[in-house]
């Protein structure tokens, strides 16, 4: 039987000393067609032939080849050959092709077979060749497959080590190079870099080097700097403080997330926004974050005269933006026409930045004299009287990681009786049989606090996801007239059930020893902690509270929620005998000043109405 053979492209190996380049790995992309790879073939041959033939050489074998695939359209197919590559390739190749002897040769089915080949992966370049005979045509493909892998070399990462990069790379030294393969392991080589927030990051040049190793540069897009817009109380560092990131550092989509959070978290300001913007050098970024500021300062003054107590009036200042410095000030003075009536002052000042650390500092001094009611655990008045706290407390406090604080609080307090003013089921205290009472409950205090925080909350205002753990110990004496020791855990959670839902969970418990007072005793009752019960209804040396709420959103800035709280104080061992409940609905309305809340709970027995400056846990 006598051939007639058609050789439509004659392929120059021009990596015959090895693999110098890597054709088509930056995108990996198979070829798309079999003219495709024809065409790619025939334009490397024509480099050797000059540029000035190049054209015509192309233009020439384009046409020879569509010619011939016409030409045996619909012939039979008598074989299907292959010469080049290895066994392996051959075998793998032979699997992937669709015609076989005895089917009818078409260009699509020709088409269909050279992209099935090149997605083996095993080949840099095949070609199609054609033998006719009597029965038909027989069909060769010429392959060129890659050559073994012996390695892979990674430059311009830095946070990242080629170590972690290289477990990423599932061919081993020695196997036979696969392009598919490859372009799956460098995907797999961005996408860790993109999984860890490094969004910019991209593979840019792949090479062979002299000894076969791939080298493979990643440019990882670093920041090049921040911008600051719409401030104009609040200066440039107290926002530039905030950011996570240095300049110079490769760009992080993840640490710029947690930037912004903590920049709102600041109260500051109504929104804030980030913008990525291309920087000066190739892949580098300008991180811009614009802000909108609020009222951070507010002023109260109030008057009023009775006959009983003469002038009485209050003038309250303070400031959560001090000189837009990020300070906090605040200073509350309260007078009257008699010493032994309503009257004092409290000062809070807190300095969030004194080192590069971020140590804060926190003083506060208060002197303040007022009417207090006391309650049983039934809810029936004790004793209405007067009653006056004066001393102060300082805090510090520093970060251990980035969601993680310490705190210290050193606090030197003193509580006194002042007078009676009306009774109720206990009577006057203030003489007789209260002495004991008096003396066992009111003196000086002298602790102090240790606490850890952790808190993961998006929004430390209005948080949707997130958490807040506490531990809390605190440890009385030091020459004060009560000496205990006491410790507490609190337990945040918050869940986003939908666009703008939220089901917020609490839980706490606190165990105390040692002569406490009624006032550092663990108080249960009222808005922050058992809503439908009065304020400190229950009080002890143990404690718990639970709550679930779920907060939806009824208009813009105005939230509505349902809750049931469940908890109490008691003395004398681990668990108490009985825990109080209840059930309630409540408003939350977002304002220049703060959050305002006003809830509505009910036990057992009755209903009462709460309302609060700063929202809920």
């Amino acid at each position: 039987m006598s051939r007639k053979t058609y050789r439509f492209l004659t392929y120059a190996v021009a990596l015959a000393a090895g693999l110098s380049s890597l054709p088509g790995l930056a995108n990996a992309a198979p070829a798309e067609s079999a003219s495709a790879v024809v065409e790619n073939a025939t334009a490397n041959a024509a480099q050797s032939a000059g540029a000035t033939e190049a054209k015509d050489l192309q233009e020439q074998k384009d046409q020879a080849i569509r010619e011939a695939i016409r030409k045996f359209e619909g012939k039979t197919l008598v074989g299907v050959d292959f010469e080049g590559g290895s066994e392996q390739t051959r075998a793998t190749a032979q699997a992937a092709i669709t015609m076989r002897a005895g089917d009818t040769f078409t260009s699509a089915g020709i088409e269909k077979d050279a992209d099935a080949l090149m997605n083996t992966g095993y080949f840099v370049d095949l070609y199609p060749s054609f033998d006719q005979v009597p029965e038909g045509i027989v069909l060769t493909y010429h392959l060129q497959e890659y050559p073994h892998y012996q390695g892979i070399a990674f430059t311009g990462n830095t946070v990242v080590s080629s170590e972690e990069l290289e477990k990423l790379i599932t061919m081993r030294k020695g196997d036979l190079f696969n392009g598919i393969t490859f372009h799956k392991n460098i995907q797999a080589v961005e996408d860790k870099y993109h999984g860890d927030g490094y969004i910019q990051a991209k593979v840019v040049d792949m090479h062979q080097d002299a000894n076969g190793v791939i080298q493979v540069k990643i440019n990882e897009g670093v920041l090049e700097g921040y911008q600051v817009k719409g401030n104009k109380k609040t200066k440039d560092k107290v926002i530039l403080r905030e950011m996570r990131q240095k300049i110079g550092e490769p760009f992080n989509a993840k640490q710029a997330k947690r930037s912004i959070q903590r920049v709102q978290n600041l109260g500051f300001f109504e929104d804030v926004n980030v913008k990525i913007v291309p920087g000066v050098d190739p892949n580098a970024v300008i991180m811009e974050v614009d802000v909108k500021e609020k009222r951070t300062g507010t002023f109260g003054i109030g008057a009023g005269y009775s006959s009983q107590d003469g002038f009485i009036g209050m003038v309250s200042l303070s400031d959560t933006n001090f000189r837009g410095t990020g300070d906090s000030v605040a200073v509350v003075v309260e007078v009257s026409g008699d010493d032994t009536d309503a009257h004092g002052y409290s000062f809070t000042y807190r300095h969030p930045w004194l080192d590069r650390k971020e140590t804060a500092a926190t003083l506060r001094l208060y002197n303040r004299t007022y009417e207090y009611d006391d309650y049983d655990t039934d809810g029936h008045l004790k004793e209405e009287y007067m009653r006056r706290y004066s001393g102060g407390e300082i805090t510090l406090s520093r970060p251990v990681s980035e969601y993680s604080t310490n705190y210290i609080t050193l606090r030197n307090r003193k509580d006194t009786y002042v007078k009676h003013l009306s009774s109720g089921n206990a009577g006057d205290r203030s003489t007789g049989i209260g002495h004991d009472w008096r003396m066992d409950n009111f003196g000086t205090t002298r602790s102090i606090t240790f606490q850890h925080i952790t808190d993961t909350r998006d929004n430390i205002y209005t948080p949707m996801e997130g958490g807040r753990v506490s531990l809390t110990g605190e440890i009385g004496g030091f020459g004060g007239d009560f000496d205990f020791q006491k410790a507490s855990i609190e337990d945040q959670r918050y869940f986003k059930v939908g666009h703008a839902q939220v089901i917020a969970t609490r839980l706490a418990y606190g165990m105390g020893h040692g002569h406490i007072s009624e006032f550092n005793q663990f108080k249960v009752g009222g808005q922050d902690t058992l809503r439908g019960y009065r304020d400190d209804q229950f009080r002890g040396d143990y404690m718990f509270m639970g709550t679930i709420e779920y907060r939806f959103p009824l208009v813009k800035k105005i939230q509505g929620a349902i809750f049931t709280d469940w908890g109490s104080a008691w003395d004398g061992r681990l668990f108490p005998d009985t825990l109080h409940g209840s059930v309630g609905v409540g408003l939350s309305l977002n304002t220049p000043l703060g959050p305002l809340r006003l809830d509505y709970g009910r036990g057992p027995k009755r209903g009462r109405v709460h309302f609060s400056v700063g929202g809920t846990f």
